[in-house]
């Protein structure tokens, strides 16, 4: 089982306003740094992505992937890989706590595995920048709305 990388940030908006980004998948080229490409591929219940296909480029992962998504509300999205050309595993969630005062703390959780080596520092390491550039560009989407 991968190890899993764990951050989060605090945005002031109200969970619903950050879970609308989080589901626009056709934006995230716009703001979540090495995402070339995100399209849904299969519609869900509610109006929420059931599976997105992704092109990245984040060294040192590159790959075009699928992911499943669940959507609980606006507390919590989860996703597992469905297929993936490098990547063997991902597991991943974004939970989201409502703080009151119009602003939400966001985890951001990921799990990966590579069919390629990687030392799992370098692994861990390309976890994290993958999630502190999407904390960061999220915050500033939101933020910016």
């Amino acid at each position: 089982m991968a190890e899993q990388t764990t951050s989060s940030i605090v945005i002031d908006a109200e969970p619903a306003a950050v879970m609308e980004v989080i589901g626009d998948f056709p934006s995230y080229p716009e703001w979540a740094k090495g995402v070339k490409q995100a399209e849904v591929v299969v519609d869900g219940d509610g109006g929420w992505a059931e599976q997105v296909f992704f092109a990245l480029d984040v060294p040192p992962i590159r790959d075009e992937y699928t992911l499943s998504y669940d959507w609980d509300g606006y507390d919590e999205v989860s996703w597992t890989l469905v297929e993936g050309k490098v990547l063997t595993h991902m597991d991943g969630a974004y939970v989201l706590r409502d703080l009151g005062d119009g602003r939400t703390e966001v985890t951001y959780r990921l799990a990966l595995d590579l069919s390629i080596p990687l030392i799992g520092m370098i692994k861990r390491k390309g976890e994290k920048m993958i999630i502190d550039a999407a904390l960061k560009g999220l915050k500033q989407r939101v933020e910016s709305a």
